[in-house]
This record gives structure tokens, C-alpha cells and sequence, in this order.
């Protein structure tokens, strides 16, 4: 029998992470690079080649932060220290392409190319993002087992993002053998790191038993911890399992037991 992604709500909903222009962002460094200077400044060092002030005009142009957002200057400056070898650049570019934006074509196969560039240099992020591509077919022919390494290799840096990826692996059983007490320690990780994504699935897993002794107080602990992050996935999951809950009372029964779908 295989899991379900999202597919009733009835269920636990379990979600992986994308890119940040889909579901939640897979990461991306969140300190401006030499936050301080002012854009000005920044200009003035990024074309005297510095390729920190380049990735740095890159993010101002691609957020529209002190500049109007401009997806091509953005691209252009990330090229620039893509060039340099700022790995950092690189990963922001390959999302860049690989979405697209007004004037600027999206294209899969080259953001591909680009992630696994850095991937193989061990930049966590990029990591990461390529195994989502190669779980997805996405720019690249898709190859689960690959994807699950590229998700270890992430995680053996202790990256968060990746270790919730692999734990969805480790869940529905895709390109490694299905292992929840596996996932169920991977999300405790990454919890532990503070990432909300992975307290919402430590919630389904406590809630259906995976992994774990089944226990829906811990359940509702785990969603609540996610929603307190804004996480609106456990927000749907604890509506419904208290809907089940009021249900189940109210009809004199215990809930009924979940069991996995077909």
C-alpha cells in the first residue's frame, strides 16, 4: 500500500519542501551580505568585481530592497559572482532561472545544472534543491534513490530543510525503504533546529502512531508549535483533528483508528 500525499483530509497532511516561490522556502540565507554598507556602496564594490557586493545587489534587485524589483539585473548580478565562484550566488540564480520573471525565461535544465554545480561542491542548499529536483523530474530526469542521497548529504550537514525531505522519503517508502521510526527522528532533528515543516509532520506521525507511541496530546503539541511558526498546513491538521475528536464524542464513540491509504 502506498501514502497518500495530501490526499484526504481526513489524514495527516505531510508536506515537503520546495523552493521558496512554492510551498515554503527550501532556504536561502537570511542576513543581507555586508548588511550596513548602503546599496551605493554595494554598487560601487560589486563592479569592482566583489562578488559578495554582486550576490548582494542580486538579492537587493531580486527582493526589491532600496531598488526596484528587476529580475534580470538580479540575474545579471548573480552571474557575476556566479563566475567568482560564490556558491551562494549560484544557488540564487538557479531558483531565479529556474521559476523565470518578467524578462527572464524560465529554464528548468539549466537551474538544474547549476544546483548540481553546487551540490557537488557541498553547498547544503543546493544539495538539497537538487535532490528535489531529481525527486520531481523536474529540469532533470527524475531518480529517487538519488535524490534521497543528495537529502542525506544535506543533512549530514545538519540542514534542516533536507532532513524533512528525506523524511518524507523515509515515509512513503520512495527511493529508500520504508522506515518511519527513521522519518520520526529525522523530523525530531530538524524540530530541534526550529523548522515548522517538521513540526507539522512530528504531529501526523504522533497522531497515526508512525515511528512512535501514538499520542495525539503530543500531536496537537507538535501542531500548535508549527502554527506558532505560521505554519497553515498544521493550522488545516489540528482543525481537523479536533473536528474528528468533537465528532467522536459527540457520537459516544472512541475516533476511529487511521490507517494508511491505498
Amino acid at each position: 500500500m502506498a501514502f497518500r500525499l495530501l490526499s484526504s483530509v481526513s489524514r495527516p497532511l505531510f508536506v515537503v519542501i520546495f523552493g521558496g516561490f512554492l510551498v515554503c522556502s527550501a532556504w536561502a540565507q537570511d542576513v543581507m551580505p555586508l548588511e550596513g554598507l548602503s546599496f551605493a556602496k554595494k554598487m560601487k564594490l560589486a563592479k569592482a568585481g566583489d562578488d559578495t557586493a554582486q550576490l548582494a545587489i542580486g538579492i537587493h534587485y531580486e527582493q526589491g530592497i532600496e531598488a526596484k524589483k528587476d529580475a534580470q539585473q538580479a540575474a545579471r548580478w548573480y552571474r557575476e559572482s556566479t563566475l567568482k565562484g560564490n556558491i551562494e550566488a549560484q544557488y540564487r540564480l538557479a531558483r531565479l532561472i529556474s521559476r523565470g520573471a518578467k524578462g527572464l525565461t524560465p529554464d528548468k535544465i539549466a537551474a538544474a545544472t547549476l544546483l548540481q554545480a553546487g551540490a557537488e561542491k557541498g553547498h547544503a542548499a543546493s544539495q538539497n534543491e537538487f535532490g528535489l529536483r531529481l525527486q520531481n523530474g523536474d529540469g532533470i530526469d527524475a531518480d529517487a534513490e538519488k535524490a534521497a542521497q543528495w537529502f542525506q548529504k544535506a543533512a549530514d550537514q545538519d540542514f534542516a530543510p533536507a532532513k524533512v525531505n528525506l523524511g518524507l522519503l523515509y515515509v512513503r517508502g520512495q527511493g529508500v525503504v520504508r522506515d518511519y521510526k527513521v522519518a520520526f527522528n529525522l523530523f525530531t532533528e530538524a524540530a530541534e533546529r526550529g523548522d515548522a515543516w517538521a513540526m507539522n509532520n512530528l504531529g501526523s506521525l504522533y497522531e497515526m502512531g508512525w515511528g512512535t507511541t501514538k499520542d495525539v496530546v503530543k500531536a496537537r503539541e507538535f501542531y500548535r508549535a508549527a502554527i506558532a511558526k505560521g505554519n497553515q498546513m498544521a493550522q488545516a491538521n489540528l482543525a481537523r483533528l479536533d473536528g474528528m475528536q468533537a465528532n467522536a464524542s459527540q457520537a459516544g464513540n472512541p475516533p476511529p483508528a487511521q490507517t494508511q491509504g491505498n
